[in-house]
């Protein structure tokens, strides 16, 4: 009898290898429970083993040639310039507003759902942004911008001279130490002339009591700082023009009051009551959650890892964050819980993923990025096993409401490694020319980033993204050399010479694999496909500088960064993790295969295009 619902929890990132160390030792007492009742196996991931590329898998039940994504970034083939990867903004007009288009394509199993009459509850599934229309329910996940339009600008206020902007952050210098300090916050764009829009606000310092009083035109119009500790929302708007203004919220953290003053401000996320573009479907669903949960987080990368990257706050209030959004995804959950009677529910909880890459490092001894003294990465070792207890627990609170004719599965989209070395992709295809820098010009700092001295009417390839490598070809790029009947060749010599490329400085092989597009990918947006993708080892990942198009001279380099854990290496090194209550083949299980093991629960056959199968028989 096929069930009535069909719940899907995602827990991002979950690596097996952790999970079975920790069954094993009866620290997953829920997750053990669900293996009891039905069954746990690993889970194949996608090429490349990412977050945006694999859930968009898994809700099409195609590879990614299929539904169109394939990075974070994409590039322009009539620039070579980066852009992001999975939406972008169009205005025909103009007299015409603009308006989001996913790049994500494809049909997903809640449409399927909806042309059956069989309603879904859609929870921050990557790539939803803008929503599509389905019977039902959905809130967008990853791919919603915050007000500039970008993954996240925070802001850092600072009475420090000297202080600079680091990734992904503004600096405002504040001007005095004590008293009333007016100051403003940094909202998006003015369409027009570009400068930024600015709200004032004012900050007046109370040493005594160890906090700052925030004033502003905002909702609270008065909100204390504790030291410390993460704020309320406050929420803003920005006046764009006669009659328009721009709702967004954000959150603050005063970070410390000496010697100098310091204040963190998240990104500026939409107003979920009043966002600038459509974030749920239907649209007043955003506006309902808020009204039922308070106001929440809604642009896609939620926690602030860049903040803690950036060294502008600590460990202990980046976990406080991470504390703070697995609550709210769970009341969210929960919420949907309460009104299921028939269809699908999906929720997913990214933070197990943001965890990871920020405290793998603290487990592994020699990782460059450790600078703590031994007592400090003891301290921080257990984070990562406690974060999958916490995760376990939301779980145990699911089959506690779960009745026997539900379908439950938990996954993970991809497991996790370390991230030690980052290789320069475009430094080995500079050196083994089949990428040329301009005359006169050298690799290294003074190559810049994004193409800026490429000669590409010298370059065969170039790499972008993490991991993506594309042909110049010709009549397809700006000044593309590479003949199209000849573009297989090349791309098999550049697979043939960095596949096993060793690390001299270690001894050891930093790319495990090399594919052509033409040997992992098939579908209706395989043209839009990077041409070849690395496979790299553990260990290993495209370095920070391939990501947007630098040609260093060097081909290795130590990652000191805080972000010391990674997946994005050849997807064999890191499958997911699948449990479900019901038997289930899991022996070749694949992020394809879920779309089709969902709707073949509702007893519904898979779509055409779909390449998996259900796991449950039938």
């Amino acid at each position: 009898m096929a069930p009535k619902t069909v719940i899907v929890i995602g827990l991002d990132g979950l690596e097996p290898t952790i999970v079975d160390s920790m069954l094993m030792a009866g620290e997953l007492p829920s997750l053990a429970r669900l293996r009891v009742s039905g069954g746990y196996s690993r889970i194949a991931t996608t090429w490349p083993a990412q977050t945006p590329v694999a859930w968009s898998t898994f809700a099409t039940g195609v590879n990614p040639g299929g539904h169109g994504i394939y990075d974070f970034l994409r590039r322009d083939p009539k620039t070579y310039s980066p852009d992001l990867g999975l939406n972008r903004y169009e205005q025909k007009s103009a007299f015409l507003p603009p308006k989001v288009v996913n790049m994500r394509r494809g049909k997903t199993l809640w449409e399927v759902l909806s042309g059956a009459g069989i309603p879904s509850a859609v929870v921050r599934c990557p790539c939803t942004y803008p929503p599509e229309s389905l019977k039902g329910r959905l809130l967008a996940g990853m791919g919603v911008p915050d007000v500039r339009g970008g993954l996240g600008t925070a802001t850092f206020y600072t009475t420090a001279a000297d202080v600079v902007p680091r990734e992904s952050e503004q600096v405002v210098r504040l001007d005095g130490k004590g008293g009333s300090i007016t100051s403003h916050l940094i909202g998006p764009r003015n369409p027009k002339s570009k400068d930024d829009l600015r709200s004032p606000i004012t900050f007046t310092v109370d040493r005594a009591t160890r906090s700052v009083t925030l004033k502003s035109d905002g909702k609270p119009a008065t909100l204390v700082l504790k030291e410390g500790v993460w704020s309320e929302w406050l929420a803003v708007k920005f006046k764009a023009g006669l009659m328009q203004t721009v709702a967004g919220v954000v959150r603050f953290l005063l970070v410390r009051l000496e010697p100098e003053l310091e204040i963190y401000a998240s990104p500026v996320n939409y107003d979920p009551t009043a966002p600038l573009f459509p974030i749920s479907h239907p649209w007043e669903y955003s506006t309902e959650l808020s009204k039922a949960l308070g106001t929440y987080y809604t642009a896609g990368m939620v926690e602030d890892h860049t903040g803690l990257s950036n060294e502008r706050f600590s460990e202990e209030a980046y976990l406080a964050q991470c504390d703070d959004v697995m609550r709210e995804r769970e009341r969210m959950l929960h919420l949907e819980l309460d009104r299921l009677r028939e269809g699908f529910l999906y929720c997913l909880f990214d933070t197990p993923d943001r965890v990871q890459h920020m405290f793998w490092r603290f487990g592994e001894e020699g990782h460059p990025a450790n600078r703590e003294d031994a007592a400090r990465r003891r301290e921080m070792a257990d984070v990562i096993r406690k974060h999958y207890q916490a995760c376990d627990a939301v779980i145990g609170r699911v089959l506690d409401r779960t009745s026997g004719d539900t379908l439950l599965i938990v996954l993970s989209d991809h497991g996790f490694n370390s991230f030690q070395r980052g290789v320069h992709l475009n430094a080995w295809l500079q050196q083994n020319g089949f990428l040329a820098l301009k005359p006169g010009m050298a690799a290294g700092h003074e190559a810049g980033e994004f193409f800026k001295h490429v000669d590409w009417g010298r370059t065969q390839a170039y790499a972008l993204g993490i991991g993506s490598i594309y042909l110049n070809v010709r009549g397809r790029e700006a000044s593309g050399i590479v003949d199209p009947a000849h573009s297989e060749t090349v791309a098999d010599d550049i697979a043939r010479g960095l596949t096993g490329l060793v690390d001299s400085a270690r001894g050891t092989p930093a790319i495990r694999s090399v594919a052509t597009k033409r040997a992992i990918y098939s579908g209706a947006y395989v043209d839009e496909a990077p041409d070849l993708v690395v496979g790299f080892a553990g260990g290993y990942r495209a370095s920070w500088t391939t990501a947007l198009g630098g040609i260093p001279a060097e081909l290795f380099e130590d990652n000191v960064k805080k972000w010391g854990g990674d997946h994005i290496i050849d997807p064999a090194l890191v499958p997911g993790v699948l449990f479900m209550n019901r038997a289930f083949d899991g022996s070749r299980a694949h992020l394809v295969d879920m779309a089709p093991t969902v709707l073949g629960a509702f007893g519904i056959a898979r779509t055409g295009v779909m390449e998996g199968v259900p796991l449950i028989p039938q």
